[in-house]
C-alpha cells in the first residue's frame, strides 16, 4: 500500500491501546497492551509513566503487524490518555509520586482522589478559574494534585523539573517537545485558552502553587489540537517501530478523542451541535457536548474553548466509575468472581432470560445510586456514595444478575440526569454518540436510549478513540489543511437505536425514584 497512513494511540486506566488508519478513516490494525497501576488505598491509584510508555511501542508495532502496512507509510501520528499527571525531574527522570518514595511510581492516576481536601480548597477561592470547570474543582483535575505533591512530598517538589499531563508526556517521549496541549490545559490545569493571558497567577498564588508554571515546565500559550509538534525523534521512531517522517500532532485527553471523532464531522452544521453529545464509556464515562455559545452550566465542567475543535465551547460531564462500578458489583457480590469479559457475559445473558418473564421492571424494588467513587455530575461532589435499597437475604447468581441489571439501570439515570441538566441550560440533546468499551455491552446500549428517551448511535468504525486521533495526526501531517476538514473526511458514520416509546413509563418512574434517593441521601449527610 503506498498510500499515506496514520496512527493513532490512546492510553486508558489498564491499557494502551494502537490502530493503524487510511486518510479516508479506514480501520487497518489494532492492538493493546495492558499496564501496570498500583493501589496504595481507596483514594491512591499510581502509574509507571515508562511502563506506559514501553505499552504504548508494543502496542503500535503490533497494530502495525496486524495492518501489514510498511512504516514508512505510517505519517502521522496522535497521543490520546487519561488525565493522569507525569512528573519528573530537572533531568527528565522519573519522580516519585508515592510516600514510599519509590520513583518507578511518577504518574498520580486521574482517579485518584487523594486531593479532595486540596479541591475543596480551590472551591472555596471563589476564583474566576471555577467559572470554567462547573463551579467546583475536582479532585481528578491537576491543580489539586499539584497542591497535594507540594505539601505531602515537598522532596519530589524540590527536584520536579517538568509535570505533564500522560497525553502531553506522551508527545514529549515522541518529539522533545515540551509544548502542551489547549486540551490538556484548559481541561485540568486552570488554563484559560481564550484569554490573552491563560494563566491566573492570582489564582495560583492563593493555592501555593505560586511557582506551578516554573515547576511544571509550561508554556504562555498552548498548541492547539492537531498542531504539528514536530517529527519523531530518532530513539521514539525506532522504539515505536516507525521513521523520522512520522510528525505528531498535539492530542488530547482520552475522552476527547472519541468526542472528536463522533462530533468533529457534524461541525459543516453548527446550529445542530446543541442536538448531539458524545456519551464516552468504558471504566467511567464521559458525556461531551460542544456550542457555539460560553456557556456555564454549575456542575459540568467547561466551558472550554477550542479544547476538541476551534470554534467551538466544550463541555465535559461525567460519571467516575460506570464500567468500574459493574466490575466492583460483580468481585463483590458472593455470587460474582473475577469481573471477566465472559463473565459480565453470561450475567448479561441470563438478564435477558429473567426480563422474558419479569420484563423491564425486573427487580423494580431494587434501587442503586452509582456514585461509589463520588459524583462527578452534575452534583460536582467527590464525596458522594453510593446507595443500594431493596436487597434481601438471596445470594444467589440470579441475586446477582438483578443486582447488576439494576446497577445498569441506575448508570443509565445517571447519564439522563447530566443530559436533563444540560438542556435545562439551553441545550436540545436528543442524539447520544456512544463510544468506548460499554458498546459491547448489550444492556447499557439498550439502556442509554430506553432510560435517557434519546436516540443512541453506535459508531461504525471499530475504535472511535482510535480515530480521533487519527484525524489529530492527518492534521498534523498535513493530509487536510484544518481539524475539523480532516474529521468529515474521516468520518465512518454509525447505526442508530431510537428509544422505545413503551419503555418511557418503566424509566420515568425509575428518574422519579432515583432523583428522591438523591434528596434522601442528602438529607441524611446533613444528619451526620
Amino acid at each position: 500500500m503506498s498510500e499515506s497512513l496514520l496512527a493513532g494511540v490512546d492510553v486508558g486506566t489498564g491499557s494502551a491501546r494502537a490502530g493503524i488508519f487510511t486518510k479516508s478513516g479506514q480501520m487497518l490494525g489494532r492492538a493493546e497492551h495492558p499496564i501496570a497501576l498500583r493501589r496504595t488505598g481507596a483514594s491512591m491509584a499510581e502509574h509507571d509513566s515508562e511502563d506506559i510508555w514501553r505499552a504504548t511501542c508494543a502496542a503500535l508495532r503490533q497494530a502495525i503487524a496486524n495492518a501489514g502496512v510498511s512504516p514508512s507509510h505510517i505519517v502521522g501520528i496522535g497521543f490520546d490518555a487519561t488525565c493522569s499527571l507525569v512528573v519528573r525531574d530537572t533531568e527528565g527522570q522519573q519522580l516519585s509520586v508515592s510516600k514510599d518514595g519509590d520513583d518507578r511510581w511518577d504518574t498520580i492516576v486521574w482517579l485518584d482522589h487523594r486531593a479532595i481536601a486540596e479541591a475543596a480548597e480551590c472551591t472555596r477561592t471563589g476564583h474566576q478559574v471555577l467559572y470554567y470547570i462547573g463551579g467546583v474543582m475536582s479532585p481528578e483535575m491537576e491543580v489539586p494534585k499539584l497542591m497535594w505533591l507540594k505539601r505531602n512530598l515537598p522532596q519530589s517538589w524540590a527536584r520536579a523539573g517538568v509535570i505533564l499531563d500522560l497525553a502531553d508526556y506522551l508527545s514529549w517521549k515522541a518529539t522533545g517537545s515540551l509544548a502542551r496541549s489547549q486540551c490538556t490545559l484548559a481541561t485540568k490545569w486552570t488554563y484559560v485558552a481564550h484569554d490573552e493571558t491563560g494563566w491566573k497567577q492570582d489564582f495560583l498564588d492563593q493555592v501555593g502553587l505560586e511557582d506551578m508554571v516554573e515547576k511544571a515546565a509550561l508554556p504562555d500559550r498552548a498548541s492547539p489540537v492537531g498542531a504539528d509538534l514536530g517529527p519523531l525523534t530518532p530513539e521514539a521512531a525506532a522504539e515505536l517501530g516507525l521513521t523520522t517522517n512520522c510528525r505528531v500532532g498535539a492530542g488530547v485527553v482520552d475522552a476527547y478523542a472519541g468526542a472528536l471523532a463522533v462530533l468533529g464531522p457534524l461541525s459543516t452544521t453548527p446550529e445542530q451541535m446543541d442536538r448531539h453529545c458524545a456519551l464516552i464509556a468504558g471504566t467511567s464515562s464521559c458525556v461531551m457536548a460542544m456550542s457555539q455559545h460560553n456557556q456555564p452550566i454549575s456542575g459540568i465542567w467547561g466551558p472550554h474553548w477550542g479544547t476538541i475543535l476551534e470554534g467551538f465551547w466544550q463541555l465535559e460531564g461525567g460519571q467516575s466509575a460506570s464500567g468500574a462500578l459493574l466490575d466492583h458489583i460483580v468481585k463483590w457480590h458472593g455470587a460474582g468472581g473475577e469481573p471477566t469479559a465472559e463473565l459480565h457475559k453470561a450475567i448479561c445473558a441470563r438478564i435477558m432470560e429473567l426480563r422474558e418473564t419479569e420484563g423491564l421492571a425486573l427487580a423494580r424494588r431494587l434501587h442503586v445510586l452509582p456514585d461509589f467513587h463520588g459524583n462527578r455530575s452534575p452534583l460536582a461532589d467527590p464525596n458522594a456514595l453510593g446507595v443500594i435499597s431493596g436487597m434481601t437475604l438471596d445470594s444467589d447468581f440470579d441475586s446477582l444478575c438483578r443486582l447488576y441489571w439494576r446497577t445498569c439501570v441506575a448508570i443509565a439515570l445517571g447519564i439522563r440526569h447530566i443530559v436533563e441538566t444540560l438542556n435545562a441550560s439551553g441545550y436540545a440533546i436528543d442524539t447520544l454518540h456512544v463510544t468506548g468499551g460499554h458498546t459491547k455491552n448489550p444492556l447499557l446500549m439498550e439502556l442509554y436510549a430506553d432510560a435517557t428517551g434519546c436516540t443512541v448511535v453506535e459508531p461504525a468504525t471499530p475504535d472511535a478513540t482510535l480515530l480521533g486521533m487519527a484525524m489529530v495526526a492527518a492534521c498534523a501531517a498535513g493530509l487536510y489543511p484544518a481539524l475539523d476538514q480532516a474529521c468529515v473526511a474521516m468520518q465512518q458514520g454509525g447505526t442508530a437505536r431510537p428509544a422505545k416509546p413503551e419503555a418511557a413509563p418503566q424509566f420515568d418512574r425509575d428518574f422519579s425514584i432515583f432523583l428522591e434517593m438523591l434528596r434522601h441521601r442528602q438529607a441524611i449527610d446533613a444528619m451526620n
